[in-house]
């Protein structure tokens, strides 16, 4: 509870009332002014409402990044409702076993599987003799909560720890400024794109929505719509090098002023590119979880000082442990744990499994190390446990491989996993998402000058598909069972 605030959705109105011609999101060359957001958002609560939605009911939302997504959060919040986003390609299974962790009031977007919960569609539009009159005030008991598999594997809810009296402030540590222009790349079901979105709008941004990810729609709209601030992650801007480095004079980036990275460890090869063409200055990087105990940030500046670091803890705490809970000390590799400052209150609260925790202090299954500099300690990560995976008794992280890997211009993702070998326990295996054909021989002597023998695959597959989703996330288990299983029945 946070007394003295407004819910975010009397906020939004009162950005609508104070200049309802402002533009407030765009997606696919539609505007939305402020002013017909609150419209269109009062008629939809309505709409919702008429199916039973009201104060601290789940909504899940299951649609691709639009509008229309962003009317059906705001809605919920109009009603103090718990919107709860979902990817809108989840397999049913993996669907139906979040829906089932709570119960929900309606599902937006598709259809339950399991027939229980009523559902609207994607193109929904309430019918047009429905009220867009303001409605009364109302507050979300939790303002987002988002899913999560972490490190157990298992789905699970993270619910916010706090209700949607959001002080329009959250956005200040992360650099926003009222009206930016803010340029969503990512999914908006993923935390980065939902959190994103949600603090643009308290601050009044021009929200500019992608669909979906292209490089060259990336680079034209920060050109068209003058864009000031982003967040994003670090496939997606090491699928934007090539695009960018083809024709730079085709593109003019001088307005952005903060571009944010997180959700996954960038190769430095990428990192430092982009340093290069933005400055440093204007490229910044954030390490957490959803979960929010604890995180880093790091300027570029300081990241040339310090390259491959995720920064300085900036909230909560954070320390390394090795495996039997001893603290370890500069520069040597054990699990990253964090919790928030003693005596703050909890920002987050699970539904269905938990995190792995030490005394208070809990771990998102990250590996890494510090090193102290002056006053400062500075975090660097080595991959995720759970990617982890030894060649003969040695370790091997996965995104060693993958930075090796990126600093091939031709490459635009990769994936390294660990497969089973007779004689080594498991080998490294590479699959190579590449702009341009290459073979194996080329991309094998590339990392036998940067990497130990024991860390270079021993098979390079190419394939045609991008290998992370546009939040920097892979499904690294499911690619390595399926890699066996192909190797088993060429093998029969």
């Amino acid at each position: 509870m946070v007394t003295g605030v407004e819910p975010i959705s009397t906020q939004v109105s009162a950005l609508a009332a104070t200049d309802p011609d402002a533009p407030a999101v765009t997606c696919d060359g539609r505007t939305l002014t402020r002013a017909e957001l609150d419209a269109s958002t009062n008629r939809l609560a309505r709409a919702y409402a008429e199916l039973g939605v009201g104060t601290g009911d789940y909504v899940s939302i299951a649609m691709p990044n639009s509008i229309a997504w962003v009317q059906s959060v705001l809605a919920c919040w109009k009603l103090g409702a718990v919107p709860q986003p979902l990817s809108a390609r989840l397999p049913d299974a993996e669907f139906t076993g979040i829906l089932d962790l709570v119960p929900r009031a309606l599902v937006v977007g598709r259809a339950d599987p399991r027939g229980v919960v009523p559902s609207l569609p994607a193109d929904f539009v309430p019918d047009a003799a429905v009220s867009d009159d303001p409605l009364p005030e109302a507050v979300s008991p939790v303002w987002k909560s988002m899913t999560s598999g972490g490190s157990t594997g298992r789905p699970k809810l993270i619910e916010a720890g706090g209700d949607s009296r959001l002080p329009a402030a959250i956005g200040l540590p992360l650099g926003m400024a009222d009206g930016d222009v803010n340029l969503l790349s990512v999914p908006l079901h993923h935390n980065t794109g939902f959190t994103t979105a949600t603090a643009g709008l308290l601050m009044g941004h021009h929200l500019v929505v992608m669909p979906r990810f292209d490089p060259h729609e990336f680079l034209r709209l920060i050109s068209e719509h003058r864009v000031t601030y982003l967040a994003t992650v670090p496939t997606v801007m090491q699928r934007l090098l090539p695009v960018y480095r083809a024709d730079p004079d085709a593109y003019d980036l001088s307005s952005v002023r903060r571009f944010w990275h997180l959700a996954a460890p960038c190769p430095p090869v990428v990192k430092r590119a982009w340093i290069d063409i933005l400055g440093p200055e204007v490229v910044w990087e954030l390490y957490g979880g959803t979960e929010l105990q604890a995180l880093t940030f790091i300027t570029g500046t300081q990241w040339l000082r310090h390259p491959g670091s995720v920064g300085v803890v900036v909230a909560g705490e954070m320390k390394v442990l090795d495996d039997d809970g001893v603290e370890c000390p500069p520069g040597v590799v054990g699990e990253i744990y964090m919790r928030p400052a003693p005596g703050s209150r909890p920002t987050y609260r699970y539904v269905g499994s938990t995190a792995k925790s030490r005394d208070g202090w809990e771990s998102l299954g990250d590996l890494g190390h510090y090193e102290d500099d002056g006053a400062d300690r500075f975090f660097f990560l080595s991959d995720r446990r759970v990617d982890m995976f030894t060649v003969g008794g040695r370790n091997v992280y996965p995104a060693e491989v993958e930075s090796a890997l990126a600093e091939h211009p031709e490459i635009l993702s990769c994936l390294v996993v660990g497969v089973p070998d007779d004689d080594l326990g498991q080998v490294p295996y590479a699959l190579v998402e590449a702009a341009s054909p290459l073979d194996e021989a080329t991309v094998l002597a590339l990392l036998a000058t940067r990497l130990a023998g024991h860390k270079v695959p021993r098979t390079v597959e190419f394939v045609d598909r991008p290998l992370r989703d546009e939040a920097g996330k892979a499904r690294r288990s499911a690619v390595r069972e399926e890699l066996i299983a192909r190797r088993a029945a060429h093998s029969n």
